[in-house]
């Protein structure tokens, strides 16, 4: 397990890299193999128990929480985790700003470390993904690979709970990307992944994606560049605390982007 001791807080303004000047609270210097991003709005009913689930895995790991300004006290309750936990970092967003730019900062700030992660995995805060899962995503990253991909539709993924509706909306998410944009891949849109370093730091220029298209963008930098790109399947189990934060605008702006990237020559 890695860092169970009280830490002294850092406070640092992350004002290159990141989409704008944000407060990061923890230890800078925090040395570790693997960087889990968790991305939050709204989390309170779940966080501390996700990450309680994090720690207890076999890894040498930190734990970044990227929450913009959740009105339930997602963050307070990070801090305060913080005092228990030596390998968590917090970086708190002054309003909502969308899941690609929450992606994108979470990557720039953990490769502005003084040592930074080998790996580096996203995921959703809601329990949607199940935090044992990040060992089979780790496992599965080889040498040129760049992504892995917890994949809901390739061979014996599958999804739980969800209504007929998000089905539907999910699968037609998949198939515009692989039919439009030109993507081999079961799951496209999948948020629970593992990107090496080494290719996130060749990409991170070209990575603009504002909400949920951030998932096609990285796939397409990875085939732009040569890296690899695997699927494992996983078992995804639709929220059973809170709400969703899928919006029509955040719909919308996947659309945008798929048509867009076809205008511009699938180049982006």
């Amino acid at each position: 397990m890695f860092g169970k001791k009280l830490i002294n807080q850092q406070e640092l303004l992350i004002s290159e890299g990141a989409s704008m000047s944000y407060q990061l609270t923890g230890n800078v210097d925090v040395h570790s193999e693997v960087g889990v991003i968790l991305p939050t709005y709204r989390e309170a009913e779940n966080i501390e128990k996700l990450i309680a689930e994090i720690e207890n895995l076999p890894l040498n790991a930190s734990i970044l929480v990227i929450d913009d300004y959740s009105p339930d006290k997602t963050a307070e309750i990070v801090k305060n985790l913080q005092k228990k936990y030596g390998n968590i970092l917090l970086c708190v967003r002054p309003e909502k700003s969308g899941l690609g730019t929450a992606i994108t900062d979470g990557f720039k700030i953990f490769l502005s470390l003084k040592t930074s992660p080998r790996f580096i995995v996203t995921m959703d805060a809601d329990y949607s993904h199940n935090p044992k899962a990040i060992l089979q995503l780790l496992s599965s990253m080889q040498c040129g690979c760049g992504v892995v991909i917890g994949s809901r539709y390739c061979r014996g993924g599958r999804t739980a709970g969800w209504p007929f509706t998000r089905k539907i909306i999910s699968r037609a998410a998949n198939t515009v990307a692989k039919s439009v944009v030109g993507l081999r891949l079961n799951d496209c849109t999948s948020g629970f992944r593992c990107y090496s370093a080494g290719f996130l730091r060749e990409a991170i220029g070209s990575l603009h994606s504002q909400t949920y298209e951030i998932q096609i963008e990285t796939v397409k930098q990875a085939l732009l560049r040569g890296f690899g790109i695997k699927e494992v399947p996983i078992l995804f189990v639709n929220r059973k605390r809170g709400k969703s934060k899928l919006t029509l605008a955040e719909v919308q702006s996947y659309i945008s982007y798929i048509f867009k990237t076809v205008a511009y020559g699938r180049k982006r």
